[in-house]
């Protein structure tokens, strides 16, 4: 009788640190609340069996910071595993200067029965990457090399994910070189470093070493060589390996699938970009999100508004969400196709909206010569207390320069510092075009000296072309001679070649002409999509 009196509080413990488990795995909150509170009510010594480190390392794992902290801050002799967990779970929902701090906490306490461990360094690895940090990065490395972690595979992983992010790729290569067992892990890691920082050929010869000493790529190496070929413009590349992947018997999840899609957008190959969304479906994938805001902007690129119609049908008949991005990806692909209506009544029906949203529909009435409308926009989104950002304002100043509103864009400009908002070259070209347009040649022509050597190659091509129209060949020749400005684009000297012809100077033309031939460039002729 005695001992079945003993074995029931163990059994019950046993039984609740088992439970605590399945909490963790499922990240479910209330079941962990609930088991925390009968253990509180049954009186359980939480420290029996290390129940309060599991309820710590629950609570960590589902978000419930509060809760674990004060678990955490209330519980003696914690344990390797609470500590862990609690550096794992601030990791994981982006603390990660908390949980660094955590870990300076842990060693502080270490003990016979406590210290870091492989899953420690691997967590706190992870946030150095995260943060940056280089120089905490190679402090944790010199601590795992002290305690003898450094040939494991899940530090050395960590190491060169985190000598990957912060740019020090022969760093994390003699990390990926000196580890005596390389794992599907380390070389996607090693891979995705290289990818990173734009070492494609590096990343491909590992890609196909990787296979030829006997391991297979998972979907975060494909995913990872995929996307590297996409950025860099290789769309045939990125597309081939995607077949290849495909044809080897692995399914894309819905992840890379939207990864392709998007890099083949924006590697100017709308129509693959089609082409896989279309296998996609077949395949039985449910486009979200992530889908639509990549895929829409080929819509633009095709100018086919038949097709953003059908994509904006397709969210309704699936049941997506129309978040913040959907909605601003909604707008820029209707107000570049020229629908104006159709981009006011996705912006008016928004339920939530952020900066970005605001200047799709701005930048919209600017292009499309609305510029009152934006005008308006522009101080009601500040009447909501949105602040303007740099694209606001370039807007802004896009729709003033076209609508004649000078005294207005230049008003906005002087307003700069009142937003906190830096004056960006997209902006000194927009004054400058701005003035130029409206026959203020003196004032444009003062502002870009006072610019001098900083002056951005679109900001001289707005003043040349200004002087061109309003046959001000003294201001561009001040231009080229007086301040020195080096024209350094082919485009900028022929429009300088054609004032010169405009007003009979044959000799300008010929000198401007012979210094276009010796710089070996041609000016790039114009082409219409339609």
């Amino acid at each position: 009788m005695k001992r079945s009196v003993l074995s029931l509080p163990i059994a019950f413990a046993r039984h609740c640190g088992l439970l605590l488990d399945r909490c963790m795995k499922t990240k479910a909150l209330k079941p962990c609340k609930q088991i925390h509170a009968l253990n509180i009510t049954k009186n359980v010594d939480m420290n029996f069996l290390s129940l309060s480190s599991k309820v710590i390392g629950a609570y960590a794992c589902v978000g419930d910071f509060a809760s674990a902290v004060s678990l955490f801050q209330t519980t003696p002799n914690l344990n390797t595993f609470a500590f862990n967990r609690m550096i794992m779970g601030l990791c994981f929902f982006g603390f990660q200067e908390e949980a660094i701090e955590y870990f300076k906490l842990f060693r502080l306490s270490c003990s016979a029965n406590c210290s870091p461990n492989l899953h420690t360094f691997s967590a706190v690895l992870k946030c150095c990457g995260g943060l940056l940090d280089l120089v905490l990065g190679e402090q944790i490395h010199g601590v795992v090399c002290i305690m003898g972690f450094a040939d494991d595979s899940l530090v050395g992983n960590g190491l060169i994910d985190m000598y990957g992010k912060c740019r020090k790729l022969d760093a994390a290569r003699q990390v990926f070189d000196k580890m005596s067992e390389r794992t599907v892990v380390s070389w996607t890691s090693m891979i995705c470093s290289c990818a990173y920082v734009g070492r494609v050929e590096e990343a491909m010869a590992l890609f196909n070493r990787m296979s030829s000493e006997g391991l297979e790529p998972n979907e975060f190496t494909w995913s990872a060589v995929i996307a590297m070929h996409a950025r860099n413009g290789d769309c045939d590349r990125s597309c081939e390996l995607f077949s290849q992947m495909i044809n080897g018997g692995m399914v894309p999840d819905l992840a890379m699938w939207n990864s392709t899609i998007s890099g083949l957008v924006q590697g100017g190959k709308p129509i693959e970009a089609f082409k896989v969304f279309s296998d996609m479906l077949i395949f039985g994938f449910k486009p979200d999100q992530v889908t639509m805001t990549g895929l829409l902007p080929g819509c633009v690129l095709l100018a086919s508004i038949s097709r953003g119609t059908e994509l904006h049908c397709l969210v309704y008949r699936m049941g997506i969400d129309i978040n913040v991005l959907v909605s601003t990806a909604l707008i820029d692909m209707y107000s570049k196709c020229g629908f104006i209506n159709q981009a006011r009544n996705v912006f008016a029906s928004s339920q939530h909206r952020d900066v970005a949203s605001w200047n799709a529909m701005i930048g919209c009435y600017g292009k499309h010569g609305m510029v009152a409308s934006a005008i308006e926009l522009f101080q009601k989104m500040q009447d909501e207390g949105l602040q303007p950002n740099e694209v606001t304002v370039t807007s802004i100043l896009f729709g003033c320069s076209h609508g004649g509103l000078v005294e207005e864009g230049l008003t906005i400009f002087g307003l700069l510092d009142s937003y906190g908002i830096k004056a960006s070259k997209e902006h000194l070209a927009c004054l400058v075009d701005l003035l130029c347009r409206h026959g203020r040649m003196d004032e444009a022509y003062n502002f870009v000296c006072k610019m001098k050597s900083i002056v951005p190659d679109s900001t001289i091509g707005a003043f040349l072309h200004g002087c061109k129209i309003h046959r001000r060949r003294d201001l561009a020749e001040k231009l080229y001679t007086a301040i020195e400005i080096e024209l350094k684009k082919p485009s900028d000297l022929v429009t300088l070649s054609n004032i010169y012809a405009s007003e009979g100077r044959w000799r300008g033309v010929v000198d401007v002409r012979g210094i276009i031939k010796g710089m070996n460039q041609h000016k790039n002729p114009g082409f219409s999509s339609v």
